[in-house]
């Protein structure tokens, strides 16, 4: 029975991973090659025409360029505060003492482990991601001064990389949170991953195929 558990961790919980990482892979490809099938380009190309919307009349528009910021700036938080409240919850159970024998111990540990470190990288992804949105929301009306030194394309480009660090955080934390249930066994990890890749398949492309951001689209497009 042992043996058989063992098996299982070996050959699901790996195979979740990659399932994981093979649809990012894909999706980064598409990004590059195929950017009309995916909200992410979509997106990407918006920022910079968002930018210059913002500015063409920032004295009525610089509270809607301050709200928006905000509310990426609250969907990192929220991600961020979960994951350490995920963190301090694994460490309460592997901190816990067991009636169960050395091995299993070690075991749980050795998961709690690696479920602290994802969550953790979820957690940094999101704290840089609100840096650089906090410093756009500064820059971002300063821009509509005619004897400011900061640039129009450095200002797009740290937004470029607060949304790109925001989506990275998020895409670890939502690959990341079916292994919890490996504490539970293998099968459920391997099942939830399955779904979470379904569910992230039909937020990320884009149902008509001709798309809305054609090859010629400008702005940035990062994965």
């Amino acid at each position: 029975m042992e043996w058989r558990n063992f098996y299982l961790d070996l050959i699901l919980v790996p195979s979740a991973i990659l399932s994981s990482l093979f649809y990012h892979v894909w999706l980064w490809y598409t990004v590059k090659r195929r950017p009309d099938r995916t909200y992410i380009a979509m997106n990407a190309a918006g920022q910079s025409a968002w930018i210059n919307h913002i500015l063409t009349d920032n004295d009525k528009k610089n509270v809607l360029a301050i709200q928006t910021l905000r509310n990426n700036i609250m969907g990192a938080t929220l991600t961020a505060t979960t994951s350490v409240l995920i963190c301090c919850g694994l460490l309460a159970f592997a901190s816990k003492d067991y009636d169960a024998d050395k091995p299993d111990k070690l075991k749980i540990e050795s998961k709690c482990s690696f479920l602290l470190l994802a969550f953790l990288s979820v957690f940094l992804c999101q704290t840089l991601s609100i840096a650089c949105l906090t410093q756009v929301n500064i820059l971002i009306n300063i821009l509509a001064g005619d004897t400011t030194p900061v640039r129009r394309y450095r200002v797009t480009e740290l937004l470029g990389k607060g949304i790109f660090l925001c989506n990275v955080g998020n895409r670890v934390f939502f690959s990341t949170l079916p292994l919890v249930l490996w504490i539970f066994g293998p099968v459920l990890v391997f099942v939830c991953s399955v779904g979470v890749v379904v569910v992230l398949y039909s937020v990320d492309v884009v149902g008509d195929e001709k798309g809305a951001v054609g090859a010629e689209g400008g702005g940035m497009v990062q994965p």
